[in-house]
Parts: structure tokens; C-alpha cells; sequence
């Protein structure tokens, strides 16, 4: 893209919309945000002045409603999508596909929280529910999400792409197949895989609890994906859902992701108590209502320290960690770093549990039959893999075909 994106952090703010949250929430992420050094998400309500308050770096999320890059019908307007890329704070763009809390289902944003001014920046109607497609209707196939993809790069200059809760490992095969097929430069910049415990408190319990794969499952299968169809160092990982720990941070990096993102550790920075009302406008923390009195309890001031806080300590304690591991930065994080405890209470490292893939592309290159490499070890797979990418990268070819 024209204006890519660079950035050192390995944690920022995930998609929370202003709509869903108050002004004084929104402007306390913000600042908060510019204060650690971390992005902040949109989520899928559009650009709100509350975003810009503090400088922070922000990705604009595309929900399946369009919001703030619509005309009135609901279709994305390029001449509002070139509006929001002029900031020079908005770095990237994100397709919300479907996120942990309700997979398979529209957001809903209540009427009586439809005011004038959140009415204005998503161009919707004042005082009507605002109610999400549960699905982009101009997405129907993954040659769809491909066009979708290149139409908004072109046109924003900037990196993009897609937030999904993976459900099952073929559609990944057809999606990067079809990568392959058109090119590597039509693929995503990123993606960002949501676990299907992710949670709201205004989404319905069977969704929370019964739809999608949980991270555990679907990071690990991301990555291995990317690596047998030669991806890997063209799309970065994003990992989302109850990462709210440096433990859990630190998992994460561990099973390939890039960077993680939060909202749920956030909404505690801010003060949430879990009162299950954030649908209802009767927030008693006033971060996720409208009403006045309520949000008198969000001083501003004061929760944008304890957001940074959060990130800077959280970041620091993952630091840490790796250090432990033997490493200088938390982004060489591997699978063979971590072990995890299993049912009969002994331990077994993840690169055993969850195995790199065995990737036969450009084998002649490394001088590796299938045979051999099927004896490696996953740990010396891996790196297999990465010294193909890097071939793949230093000759600048495409990768003509994958076996597993």
C-alpha cells in the first residue's frame, strides 16, 4: 500500500464503538492510548471526535453496517472512506467479518442510544435501533472479500484487513488458495482472529458460549495455514479474545501472533464491573451509557492513567517473560517456549501439542525430500518454513504450489 504502517507495540485496544461506549470512555481510551504508545480500535460504529482526542494511533474497523463509511442505502462510499483515510492518525482499516462474542449476528445499538451525534458520524437515522446485517451483503464468497480488500487499499492508500472467528479450517484452504491463484499482493495486510470467548455483555449467551473456535484452536491453525501456502511473512497475525493478562499475552505471541488486542482488560482499566448492562443505557460505571448523570462517575483524567498503566505494565511483564525464555524481545516468542498442563497433570510443549506444518514448497531449495523432512522434529520444521519464506523473499518469486 501507499502508506504502510509500522509500529513496536505488541498490545493495543481492540474494537469497542463509540455508541457502545460513552464519550467520556472513548476520550479515556484515547488518551490513555497515546500515553502507552498502543492503537486503539474504532470498533464498528465509525470515527467519533472522542477517537482523535488524545493523538493515539487508530484502526478503523468496516462493520457489516458500513457505519461512518456509508451512503444512505448502506453501501461503502469510497468518497467517505477517502474522508476517514486523510487523518493521519487512521493507519489501517479492518473488514469486521464476524467477531467471538456473536459470531453469525448483526450488532444492535439500541434507539434510545441513537442520539443526533452518533446518528451524524455512522449516517444512520436519529432515534431508530441500529441494526447490523449479521453479514457484509456485498461479501458473498471469498473472491468477494479479495475485491473488498483491494477496492479499500486503493482507495485509503493504507494496510488492510479482515477480523474473523475462524470456525473451520476449509475456509482458510480456499481463501489462501485463491491468494496463491491471484498473487500474493492480493492478500490481506493482517488478520485478526477472534476466539469464541469473546464476550459482551449485550450478546446472546448461546453465541458467547457455543459458536466459533475458542483462540487455543484457531490461532494455531491461522498460522499453520499461512505457512503451508507461503503467506506467513505477507500477513500479520493479530490475536484477540480474553487476552488480558501478560501470561495470556505471552501465549499468544507464543502460538504466532504479532500483536495482541484487548477490550475486555481495557473495559477493567476503565473501571467495568461486570453489571451485564451495557445494552440498556443504565451503565452504573458510565462507560457504556449516554446518560449524563452516570457518566459524572468516568473521571477522565484519571482513567486514561490507569489505561496506560495497564498497557505499559502489561507490555513491561511480557518483556519479562520473554527474557525468561531467553529472548530479547517478546516477538521471538515460539511454541517451544511454552508448555502447557495437561489433564493427567503432566506438562507438554506446545510445538509437540499444536505441531508446525510440514511444508514441502521449495524443498529442492533447502535440499530437503518430503521423507526427510517428515522426520524432523516441529521445532526444527519451523524453521525449515522460515528459511523458506526468507528464500521466497530474497528472490522475489511467488509460490507456485503448496503440499502439506
Amino acid at each position: 500500500c501507499r502508506q504502510p504502517y509500522v509500529t513496536d507495540t505488541i498490545f493495543a485496544i481492540s474494537g469497542m464503538s463509540y455508541g457502545a461506549l460513552s464519550a467520556p470512555a472513548v476520550r479515556a481510551l484515547s488518551l490513555g492510548a497515546k500515553q502507552a504508545h498502543i492503537w486503539m480500535n474504532t470498533g464498528e460504529g465509525g470515527l467519533a471526535p472522542y477517537h482523535l482526542t488524545g493523538g493515539c494511533d487508530i484502526v478503523y474497523q468496516i462493520g457489516t453496517a458500513k457505519n461512518g463509511v456509508r451512503d444512505l442505502d448502506g453501501n461503502l462510499d469510497d468518497d467517505r472512506l477517502r474522508k476517514m483515510a486523510a487523518y493521519d492518525v487512521v493507519k489501517m482499516f479492518e473488514i469486521k467479518l464476524s467477531q467471538g462474542a456473536k459470531p453469525g449476528k448483526g450488532g444492535i445499538l439500541p434507539a434510545d442510544k441513537v442520539t443526533s451525534e452518533i446518528a451524524e458520524i455512522r449516517n444512520i437515522p436519529m432515534g431508530e435501533a441500529a441494526i447490523s446485517p449479521n453479514r457484509h451483503l456485498d461479501i458473498r464468497c471469498n473472491e468477494d472479500l479479495l475485491d473488498m480488500i483491494q477496492r479499500i487499499r486503493e482507495v485509503t492508500g493504507k494496510p488492510v484487513g479482515f477480523k474473523a472467528v475462524i470456525s473451520d479450517r476449509a475456509w482458510l484452504d480456499d481463501l489462501f488458495g485463491l491468494i496463491v491463484q491471484r498473487g500474493i499482493a492480493s492478500a490481506p495486510d493482517f488478520i485478526t482472529v477472534d476466539s469464541a470467548d469473546g464476550g459482551t455483555g449485550a450478546a446472546p449467551l448461546p453465541l458467547i458460549d457455543d459458536m466459533g473456535l475458542p483462540l487455543r484452536e484457531s490461532l494455531p491453525m491461522l498460522e499453520n495455514q499461512l505457512m503451508r501456502y507461503g503467506l506467513r511473512q505477507r500477513v500479520h497475525i493479530i490475536a484477540s479474545g480474553k487476552l488480558t493478562t501478560p501470561s495470556d499475552v505471552a501465549w499468544a505471541l507464543c502460538m504466532g501472533a504479532d500483536v495482541c488486542v484487548s477490550a475486555r482488560g481495557f473495559m477493567f482499566a476503565l473501571g467495568c464491573i461486570q453489571a451485564l448492562q451495557c445494552n440498556k443505557n443504565t451503565c452504573p460505571t458510565g462507560i457504556t451509557t449516554h446518560n449524563p448523570d452516570l457518566q459524572k462517575g468516568l473521571i477522565v483524567e484519571n482513567k486514561k492513567d490507569r489505561v496506560a498503566n495497564y498497557a505499559q505494565n502489561l507490555k513491561y511483564e511480557v518483556g519479562i517473560i520473554a527474557h525468561s525464555c531467553g529472548v530479547d524481545e517478546p516477538r521471538k516468542l515460539k511454541r517451544h517456549h511454552a508448555r502447557v498442563v495437561m489433564e493427567n497433570g503432566l506438562s507438554e510443549r506446545l510445538d509437540r501439542i499444536h505441531q508446525y506444518p510440514i511444508v514441502t514448497l521449495h524443498a529442492k531449495r533447502l535440499r530437503k525430500t518430503p521423507q526427510n523432512m517428515n522426520q524432523e522434529t516441529s521445532q526444527e520444521a519451523g524453521q525449515a518454513i522460515d528459511q523458506s519464506l526468507a528464500c521466497v523473499d530474497k528472490q522475489d518469486t511467488k509460490p507456485k504450489s503448496v503440499e502439506e
